[in-house]
């Protein structure tokens, strides 16, 4: 009989303990299915820049500040460019989409007000060595007319006001602002590999070498031809990579040519089967690998030449190690020369 009822008290709490925690579970779903009453807040749904969507017109400048890089976006007479590389254009592109994404960006549910917590949500203070992007957006008298910072965690925006800790996330989407070279038009040079007839170049040590293809061979058909013909090609990959470089051209930061302080140590001059040429001179800088570039073409519609030199003439591109190896191979490495 005490076997029985103990059974049946055990059967009881068992049966409470299951009941009890499918409670807790309705519960913690309901929490995740709707917004909590502390993290609301009156200005939910609002313009988080308040004014902006009347005075984006206005605005002259724009500059990004983070703990470890800065930037400024700057209206021209020519357009908008970006200072601190010598005042290069920016993407429009981009542009466009940071002006509506400040303007339709709205307040969502509040988030961590603890100063020391703003940095797991990308808010911390850059000039106090903190995750956050500063925006400051400045109108024609350089008065500031809207300030914000940022952060960015997956696909989640933060925002915050400079000085107060209270942080929001926020509805919306903007560009890509952590990395200035996102914000610059690096697209110079749109060359389909097919289209590559030739390749003259002249390396570090001054050997030239020229090669070239018959129209409709495939990539790796680039042989030695006059005056090198008598050379004998050693890798008919190292060939094509070289000849084809100019069709995977791309910079990872920009400055006016006039600031090289070094002499060209290469030069890589491709050519295509309907005549266009662009001459790239390469450079071993003090602060990274550069090179200028400049087209020519044949004929009354040299388009394509003057498209690529309003992009290109007159600047120096920084690329990567790597790319620039392509561009300045030994000639001994192409070929065995002929005696």
């Amino acid at each position: 009989m005490i076997n029985a009822r103990a059974n049946m008290r055990r059967r009881a709490i068992f049966t409470l303990a299951l009941i009890g925690a499918g409670l807790w579970a309705v519960v913690a779903l309901s929490g995740l299915a709707a917004p909590s009453a502390s993290n609301s807040h009156d200005r939910m749904g609002q313009p988080v820049l308040k004014g902006f969507a009347e005075s984006r017109s206005e605005a002259q400048e724009i500059r990004f500040t983070m703990v470890d890089d800065s930037y400024t976006l700057s209206r021209t007479a020519s357009g908008w460019v970006m200072l601190e590389s010598g005042g290069y254009p920016i993407r429009t592109d981009r542009l466009a989409e940071l002006a509506g994404g400040l303007e339709t960006l709205t307040f969502d549910q509040k988030r961590t007000n603890d100063p020391y917590k703003l940095d797991r949500i990308g808010l911390g203070d850059p000039s106090e060595g903190g995750t956050g992007v500063l925006i400051e957006v400045f109108g024609p008298d350089r008065e500031l007319t809207a300030t914000l910072i940022v952060g960015r965690k997956a696909d989640t925006i933060y925002v915050r006001a400079p000085g107060n800790p209270q942080s929001f996330r926020a509805k919306g989407d903007l560009p890509p602002f952590y990395n200035r070279r996102a914000w610059l038009d690096f697209n110079i040079i749109q060359i389909d590999q097919s289209a590559i007839r030739s390749l003259r170049i002249t390396d570090p040590l001054g050997r030239s070498l020229y090669l070239s293809r018959r129209p409709g061979s495939d990539a790796r058909s680039f042989r030695p031809a006059p005056p090198n013909q008598n050379d004998t090609l050693i890798s008919r990959l190292g060939a094509s990579t070289t000849a084809l470089a100019i069709t995977r051209l791309s910079a990872l930061d920009v400055k006016p040519a006039s600031e090289l302080t070094t002499s060209s140590i290469a030069r890589h001059i491709s050519e295509t089967f309907d005549g266009l040429e662009v001459d790239l001179n390469a450079y071993r800088e003090p602060d990274g690998l550069w090179v200028t570039l400049r087209a020519v073409e044949a004929g009354e519609g040299a388009r394509r030449a003057e498209e690529i030199n309003s992009k290109a003439e007159g600047w120096a591109f920084r690329l990567s190690d790597y790319d620039f190896q392509d561009f300045t191979p030994d000639v001994t490495s192409l070929v065995t020369r002929a005696n």
